[in-house]
């Protein structure tokens, strides 16, 4: 019988490594299996008769490794300190083992970078060996005394706060029915991100589908590729601190998740903001400038969300928007005080 082989999520990844440094003694769960891989295609584990064996989880410094580190700098049990630097850095000591908990990030996260870089202009002038780790920040698996001792450190310095970091770029999806108005939303706030100053980039619904997700259909699974696409998209826009706007009917919640997923991944906490516009079918179906509605009535468009496939409203979205007792202007102006306070 041929090997079986599972692709490991970014979060699977982290709690191998976890329990290959010994920071836990539960095996994580995963798909059964004979082999394991990271999103490369690189075999990092094993598994023989419910046995597990860890070969190597790329990215992640194990305790040894780190160990070894200090012992070559001379460093004995440095103070250490878990997440990103305090707004008054006067107290810390001039040498410190910095440990960033950034479990489920990707391997090239500009997250992990970012908080080093952080730490590097903070910091200026101390000593500083920073560590991403495979702990989640808000949640972690190890309490932070126990995981700052198995990486070589002594007692944390003064306080621990485990927020991760964030690149600053963000990424807004609209989503909606067809005809919600979603794309004209999209359009004026585009507008009125540009006339403040800022960098946008809008991802167009017929250009992404002409260019980047060419040759795709309607059906489940083509929907679905086309919003992990633009979501993919995005957050390479935001992992580099830029802003981006895009307005897909996006009607599965699995979907929008995977796509918030990557963009936090690559751009931290926060950086996914999901507007529904939450314009009823009704509604969405009297104004059918493009006569789509009549069309999918009379089966000529088959999968036809809202009418002949599902719409999976949001439980998550940050913003509703019902386009029946709002402007597109106010619309847009709802938006743009979300994403900068003004």
């Amino acid at each position: 019988m041929a090997d079986t082989r599972a692709r490991l999520s970014d979060a699977q990844l982290a709690a191998l490594a976890r329990y290959d440094f010994g920071l836990t003694t539960e095996p994580p769960e995963l798909p059964e299996a004979d082999g394991y891989e990271d999103a490369e295609g690189v075999l990092v584990a094993t598994a023989d008769g419910g046995a597990l064996t860890v070969r190597e989880v790329p990215r992640w410094r194990s305790p040894a490794s780190v160990h070894a580190e200090l012992a070559v700098r001379g460093w004995d049990r440095p103070a250490g300190w878990v997440g990103r630097p305090p707004d008054d850095v006067s107290g810390l000591p001039d040498r410190l083992l910095v440990l960033l908990p950034v479990a489920g990030t990707a391997p090239d996260s500009a997250v992990i970078s970012l908080g080093a870089a952080v730490w590097a202009d903070r910091a200026a002038g101390r000593e500083l060996v920073v560590v991403p780790v495979p702990v989640t920040a808000a949640e972690p698996e190890v309490p932070w005394l126990d995981l700052a001792a198995a990486y070589g450190a002594g007692p944390v310095a003064s306080h621990v706060d485990p927020a991760p970091p964030s690149t600053g770029g963000r990424a807004v999806m609209f989503t909606g029915l067809s005809g919600a108005g979603k794309s004209t939303i999209a359009g004026r706030l585009v507008e009125l991100l540009l006339a403040a100053g800022h960098t946008v980039t809008l991802l167009d619904g017929d250009e992404v589908r002409t260019h980047l997700s060419a040759g795709l259909g309607f059906s489940k699974a083509d929907r679905d590729t086309n919003v992990r696409r633009i979501g993919w998209v995005a957050a390479q826009i935001a992992k580099h601190g830029g802003l981006a706007v895009c307005a897909p009917i996006a009607p599965y919640a699995a979907t929008r998740a995977d796509a918030r997923r990557l963009v936090e991944e690559q751009a931290g906490p926060g950086s996914f903001v999901l507007v529904h516009v939450a314009t009823p079918l009704e509604e969405c179906e009297a104004r059918d400038r493009k006569g789509l509605y009549a069309r999918a009535r009379r089966g000529e468009i088959p999968e036809f969300t809202g009418i002949s496939d599902p719409y999976e409203e949001p439980t998550d979205a940050e913003l509703t928007i019902d386009t029946r007792g709002t402007s597109i202007d106010e619309s847009a102006r709802q938006v743009f005080a979300h994403l900068t306070g003004e």
